[in-house]
């Protein structure tokens, strides 16, 4: 074990019970850059629309997906695999899925991904 500690997400911390306010919010600055977030809301729109086309299996690992492309602040490793799913499963689908694709995989070229 590297004995390091990792913490995704918010983190409260409450001394007392009065007057207790204030978040600490824990997340990834690579999800700061503007064009990335612009791209992956892009894809989460498209992705949203091609899900209704799929079959159940391939529409529940959308479903999947779906939160951890939408996450401020998601592992950089949970992130890659979610557009890998989406990519992989939009590029089965043939024409209708070219776009959901080629975003997912500007977005990983984007993110150092490939």
């Amino acid at each position: 074990m590297s004995g390091h500690n990792y913490h995704y997400g918010d983190s409260v911390t409450m001394h007392g019970g009065t007057g207790n306010t204030g978040i600490v919010k824990n997340g990834s600055t690579g999800d700061t850059d503007p064009a990335l977030r612009l791209a992956l809301a892009e894809l989460i729109r498209e992705v949203r629309e091609l899900r209704d086309q799929l079959p159940q299996p391939s529409a529940q690992l959308i479903d999947d997906s779906l939160p951890v492309l939408a996450a401020d602040a998601a592992p950089p490793q949970e992130r890659h695999r979610a557009l890998l799913a989406v990519a992989a499963i939009a590029a089965a689908v043939g024409a209708v899925g070219q776009p959901v694709a080629e975003a997912a995989n500007r977005i990983l070229q984007m993110v150092g991904g490939q």
